[in-house]
């Protein structure tokens, strides 16, 4: 009877020993209990891209500059089923400082895009979508070398545009295309005076000419800060390895309104190379085309009895960025 009893004894102190070392490995070593895959997939990439060029006595002539652009691109993606849902954050800042020149902006974004789409299974690439688009600016920005009057501004203007419609997204040929037919454009010009000029196509202000003295003009309504317009959208994304560590990237928008000027088409076209030199090191040459038939182009106007120069508006113009610039680049999740 002893035995037997001494013989229990020993068997439940084994057995708590052993749950009790399975206790104390669990606790020590957490990272061993495998983890649920998370629907999340994220990426983030910084960039800062130089140039400078310097003359001492140089006897054929030029001008000393350098020239700073940072960069960033962030996404985030959930992906549960037949259920997507994409955002992207985007973001560039430049500046360029010339000998005897001041300090003066070279490139200004901020962008925001999401989208939800479902697809009725896992097989297909077409996606019943819904999109947000956000776009504004940092600072403000001047028709050099005028610096005195800022013919934009942060918020003035900004673009909002919602919408829903049909996506094609086709993850191993890296593109995208969405159509909308019916999306609302929203443009903000959140400053009293350029929305008194009617900048970006909001609704000017109205004026009266002073009977008593011609020359004064007599602010009756001021400028609307906000317009409303209701129309079809048409985005595309693709980018593609054209040849080894030489990526082609393309984003295009195309928008049209129903009831003001339709077919009039406002094209937003960004287009560039990234020719990569290794996971730091990268080079890009980049085109950006804008035409929008409410964007105004300035001109300085000066009278010639006073002397005062005033900014006027000429008319929309086809507008054209080009970027060549080589920098590093640090991509992390």
């Amino acid at each position: 009877m002893k035995l037997l009893r001494s013989t229990l004894l020993l068997l439940l102190l084994l057995c708590t020993s052993n749950n009790f070392a399975q206790i104390i490995q669990t606790t020590l070593s957490p990272n061993q209990a495998p983890k649920p895959p998370s629907n999340w997939t994220q990426k983030n990439q910084l960039g800062f891209d130089i140039s400078e060029i310097a003359f001492v006595n140089w006897s054929a002539g030029g001008t000393s500059s350098i020239s700073g652009l940072f960069k960033g691109e962030f996404s985030r993606t959930y992906t549960k089923k037949n259920h997507k849902w994409v955002n992207e954050l985007i973001v560039k800042y430049g500046l360029n400082k010339q000998d005897g020149i001041e300090l003066r902006k070279t490139d200004d974004a901020f962008q925001f895009n999401s989208t939800y789409g479902f697809r009725k299974d896992s097989t297909s690439n077409w996606y019943y979508s819904s999109k947000l688009n956000f776009n504004t600016q940092f600072t403000d920005g001047y028709n050099y070398p005028n610096r005195d009057v800022a013919i934009s501004k942060p918020f003035a203007p900004a673009y909002v545009f919602l919408g829903a419609g049909a996506e094609n997204s086709n993850k191993e040929k890296n593109r995208t295309f969405y159509f909308s037919p019916i999306t609302l454009k929203t443009t903000l010009v959140l400053d009293q005076y350029l929305a008194n000029q009617g900048s970006f196509g909001v609704k000017k202000a109205v004026y009266e000419t002073d009977p008593l003295d011609p020359n004064n003009q007599i602010l009756i309504e001021e400028g609307q800060k906000v317009k409303a317009e209701f129309g079809i959208l048409f985005t595309g994304y693709m980018r593609s390895e054209i040849y080894k560590n030489v990526f082609y990237e393309n984003r295009l928008s195309l928008y049209t309104d129903y009831l003001n000027k339709f077919g009039n088409v406002d094209i937003d076209y960004d287009t560039k190379l990234d020719l990569v030199v290794n996971a730091y090191v990268k080079a890009n040459i980049g085109v950006h085309l804008i035409y929008d038939d409410d964007i105004k182009t300035k001109k300085d106007v000066v009278d010639p009895t006073t002397g005062t120069t005033t900014q006027v508006n000429d008319g929309p113009r086809m507008q054209l960025r080009q970027v060549l610039g080589v920098g590093l680049v640090y991509a992390f999740q």
